[in-house]
């Protein structure tokens, strides 16, 4: 019996369940998912009206900056899960090449804050949904949109998929139908922009220039708006051909956040009948839309929101309990805890334990003051500044791969490798099952 072989029958032997995640979606599928869980229309809403605070008209070149960081971190992203298409996501990238210490720090520092922002989402659903009906209350609203959500997330993944697009959907009309508005109605020049970008002094309550040392921090903030493509990493054993499809499946998702954020951006701050008064208004999307759609159409915007909001409560599940799924795989905990939280549904073929542990703690974080759950958006500044971190790992990789140890990112080296398996260290191996297989 050859070396390969004999490490291949250990890895196998090695499993906790003879049954697997289910590769059931093609790259589409995987990018519905993955910019469900970004959700652009929740980042205009939300994130962009407070860089709009910060740096007023400066924050379209806070985004555009971001844009190119964004890529450099895209690339890491793509390369690193091209290598290892797994279900851990961070966590499996990091254990594999910095081993198992590092790899643990890294799972529960993404769990918990993964968990966090899946409660402090799910509280913004009252919040959009209070223009029907008000003085609901954002704790249970948001227990209920959990408890929704992860019935969804337990299902199969291609249904997740077809669930995710349709919703997704809904968020880019709103998207769409905010950038018309705007580009119909031009009150000043792009190059303006560019050439002055300008903020409101509270104190004067007067518009003066932007400096760029506003600009480049609001930068940090548009950073945290686009975050979210990395989590095509944890459907690595769910995605058809994942060594060529999850790296590009990242970029297209960097690619479709930014313009889906950015354009809407430049439309409201072209377009806003009274910059002082954007600028001033606490309320920052709303007040546009007021002013240039009506009451009606603000209040079918909110619930587009709310559906988005909704959209990626289910996306982030999916993603949470993969990680959690992979962990118990790994021998990360003890026995039977390992034993259920990696099991799959026979049905289903989807982590259906993880996925209700995830919900319960989501749940649970819902009844948290609000304000400590967003030290959560840690995870997301973790993220950012993580990004030479990230390169020396890609470097560890590529020096990896050259030695012929590990896998290549396919869509730029040697396709002719064997698809299904890649080396997690120079003396170890890591076997998958090909990819019209269950993983």
């Amino acid at each position: 019996m050859s070396t390969n072989e004999a490490t291949t029958g250990a890895a196998h032997k090695a499993a906790p369940t003879a049954k697997g995640l289910d590769r059931a979606l093609n790259a589409l599928g995987t990018l519905m998912i993955v910019l469900s869980a970004v959700t652009p229309a929740s980042s205009v809403f939300i994130i962009v009206p407070g860089v709009i605070a910060l740096a007023g008209t400066g924050s379209f070149l806070s985004f555009v900056l971001a844009a190119v960081i964004g890529l450099f971190m895209a690339f890491v992203y793509a390369e690193l899960s091209s290598a290892y298409p797994m279900a851990g996501g961070e966590y499996t990238m990091i254990g594999r090449t910095l081993g198992r210490f590092w790899g643990f720090v890294t799972l529960v520092l993404v769990f918990v804050s993964i968990v966090l922002i899946v409660a402090v989402i799910a509280l913004g659903v009252g919040t959009y949904l209070g223009v029907l009906i008000p003085n609901l209350s954002p704790q249970w609203v948001g227990v209920v949109t959990i408890a929704l959500a992860g019935a969804v997330a337990a299902m199969r993944i291609k249904l997740n998929a077809f669930v995710t697009g349709i919703f997704l959907g809904i968020e880019m009309l709103a998207l769409l139908i905010l950038t018309g508005l705007g580009f119909a109605h031009v009150e000043r020049p792009l190059s303006s922009l560019f050439t002055s970008p300008q903020l409101l002094d509270a104190t004067t309550n007067t518009l003066v220039p932007a400096s760029a040392g506003i600009i480049l921090a609001s930068t940090a903030v548009s950073l945290f708006a686009y975050n979210g493509y990395g989590a095509a990493a944890y459907f690595g054993e769910e995605t058809h051909d994942a060594r060529r499809n999850i790296g590009k499946v990242v970029l297209w998702a960097l690619v479709i956040t930014v313009a889906a954020e950015l354009i809407p951006l430049t439309a409201v701050l072209l377009g806003s009948p009274d910059l002082p008064g954007l600028l001033a208004a606490p309320q920052k999307i709303e007040y546009f839309l007021e002013a240039r759609g009506g009451h009606a159409l603000t209040v079918l915007i909110s619930l587009a929101i709310a559906v988005a909001i909704f959209n990626a409560v289910i996306a982030i599940i999916l993603q949470a309990a993969r990680l959690l799924f992979s962990s118990g795989r790994d021998k990360t905990w003890f026995g039977p805890i390992n034993a259920a939280i990696a099991s799959v549904h026979g049905s289903y073929a989807s982590p259906w334990i993880a996925t209700i542990v995830v919900a319960v703690l989501a749940a649970v974080a819902c009844f948290i003051d609000i304000n400590l759950c967003w030290w959560s958006a840690a995870r997301r500044w973790w993220s950012s500044t993580r990004f030479c971190a990230w390169r020396c790992l890609q470097g560890a990789a590529t020096a990896q791969r050259q030695a012929g140890t590990t896998a290549c990112l396919c869509f730029r080296f040697r396709p002719s490798l064997p698809s299904w398996r890649w080396s997690m260290s120079p003396t170890r191996t890591c076997s998958m099952p090909p990819s019209g297989a269950r993983a």
